[in-house]
Order: structure tokens, then sequence, then C-alpha cells
């Protein structure tokens, strides 16, 4: 099964070459450097549907904040939880956080 995430465009960097089209996509306060080629018409403001770093297609917005509430209620938005602070050390609480760490505490 495949899952798209919807996000919100914050900036778009064009390219000559459509299939470097870039742009800062927004998921929740959390920001990443996304593909935008096959959505070619899509501009700062406009959100998007998201699936391994590509945007495969535009959305309205009540749409995106459906799927952002169904994701919720299925807890598949907890990987995007940043960490906690609680006593002066991290504590990592996603496994999203822990890639590349074995020790959290290091």
């Amino acid at each position: 099964m495949c899952l798209a995430i919807p996000g919100k465009i914050l900036s778009v960097q064009e390219s000559d070459d459509i299939l470097f089209r870039r742009g800062k996509v927004s998921f929740g306060g959390i920001s990443k450097e996304i593909n935008l080629s096959m959505v070619p018409d899509a501009l700062p403001g406009d959100y998007v549907l998201v699936h391994v770093g590509v945007a495969i297609s535009r959305i309205d917005e009540d749409e995106a904040q459906k799927t952002f509430d169904y994701l919720h209620q299925m807890g598949e938005m907890n990987e995007l939880n940043p960490p906690n602070l609680q006593n002066g050390k991290e504590e990592l609480t996603s496994s999203i956080w822990k890639v590349g760490k074995e020790d959290p505490a290091t």
C-alpha cells in the first residue's frame, strides 16, 4: 500500500528542466525539499500530496486537513513529532529521530 502525505508548499525553485523543479513543503511544521516535477502548476500556498519525496498531485486545503485528521486518528503522524526534552536530555519519541543512532543518550 502506498501512502501520500499532504503538505503545503512554502517556496518553489524553478529550473530550466522541469524534472528538477523543487520546492520546500511543510508537513505539520516540518519542512522538506520535495520534487515538484509532477505538479508543474503548483505554487507557494498550494497543498500537494507527497509520496517518497515527490509531489504527485495538488489538493485543496479542506482535503489536506481531512487527510491529516485521518492520519492523526490512525496514529500515523506520530513519526513527525519532534523530540521532547526531559531532565536536560533529549527523549527520542519516534523511530524517525533514531535513524543512525544506536544510543540516543550519545
